[in-house]
């Protein structure tokens, strides 16, 4: 049997359920896969650290939903930090890991001294679920308020979804042992109680939702979130300490029961074919702005940094290409 010191915690999640209290909960490390997406690009401190949480809550959010494709979370603001997107893909196949992506956008010129989530501004928190094709999309948008991402989600799940949530985040650059460089590492655990009862009837009639935490309930959450309070940043991102070990310490009291936990790597979904689509709405007379003094038209993308160059004949919804994309010549094109 493999001890759980053997394991290498890093990029996985932790699902746990406390028996006593009845709250499930999520503990979650990050190390190779958040400095994967970092290092897709040059941002400052501030735009990483509000990346990493980002990244952080997409990990402890994604496993919770039965989901079949995609999870994201996308912030968008006024301030110097515009926007900030994550993408949670759920694993493909029983045993498979997870695949998560993120980017930002940002103004260097405004970037101050300030907390970094003061710098995004007035905006909203969304989250939005797509199962593939064949579903409607959800979505589901929240103000930026409480002073950090994490409170953002707590809101969100209050009000959108009548769960209450509890997230502990740490994030930051520290050196492993032995290692001379510093590198980026996150870690968080999550808490949430489910409603026994989602909706009552109220004396006129109406159906209200029903308060979630009432009586023993809400002596139960209280207990359990304040233990979950006394974390350590240092325990939520230390390599040597094993999730189950860290869930034990934080929740012996509650009789905590670990689950299977669920690796992540970092994974993009694009590609030359689906760029391509992308641009085949655009007719050849928009393409030909796009093209570049030499001759072909260029697209990166914005999480992973895949550079992809195309010829501007084989683009547009007025080009003719042959089943491989291929630009077919006019005598051809006209057969």
């Amino acid at each position: 049997m493999t001890s759980t010191k053997d394991i290498s915690w890093d990029d996985s999640v932790l699902p746990f359920q406390l028996k006593r209290s009845g709250v499930r909960g999520r503990a979650t490390r990050l190390g190779p896969l958040l400095e994967h997406v970092l290092s897709r690009h040059d941002y400052p401190v501030a735009v990483s650290a509000m990346v990493a949480e980002l990244v952080t809550l997409t990990a402890l959010i994604g496993p919770t939903i039965k989901l079949r494709w995609k999870l994201s979370l996308q912030v968008r603001g006024s301030g110097a930090i515009r926007t900030i997107a994550t993408d949670y893909y759920a694993p493909e196949t029983e045993g498979a890991p997870a695949r998560i992506r993120a980017w930002a956008s940002f103004d260097a010129a405004r970037l101050d001294d300030r907390p970094a989530f003061q710098q995004i501004g007035d905006g909203y928190f969304a989250v939005l679920i797509d199962q593939g094709e064949g579903n409607t999309p959800y979505q589901g948008l929240t103000p930026l308020a409480g002073g950090s991402l994490a409170s953002c989600a707590q809101n969100y799940f209050a009000q959108s979804e009548q769960l209450p949530t509890k997230f502990e985040l740490t994030v930051g650059r520290s050196r492993l042992a032995g290692d001379t460089a510093e590198h980026w590492r996150a870690g968080g655990v999550m808490l949430q109680t489910l409603p026994a009862q989602p909706q009552v009837v109220t004396e006129n009639g109406q159906i209200e939702a029903a308060d979630i935490l009432q009586g023993a309930e809400s002596e139960d959450w209280n207990r359990a979130t304040m233990l979950m309070s006394t974390v350590e940043a240092i325990e939520l991102v230390d390599a040597s300490l094993p999730l189950p070990n860290l869930v034990f310490r934080l929740f012996h009291e509650e009789e905590p029961t670990a689950f299977d936990r669920q690796t992540m790597q970092f994974g993009c979904s694009c590609s030359a074919e689906k760029v391509r689509g992308t641009l085949s709405i655009y007719s050849q007379k928009d393409i030909g702005h796009m093209t570049n003094d030499d001759g072909i038209v260029t697209a990166d993308c914005q999480f992973c940094g895949a550079h992809y160059e195309f010829d501007p004949r084989s683009l547009g919804f007025e080009a003719v290409v042959d089943e491989h994309g291929n630009p077919l010549p006019p005598a051809e094109a006209a057969q």
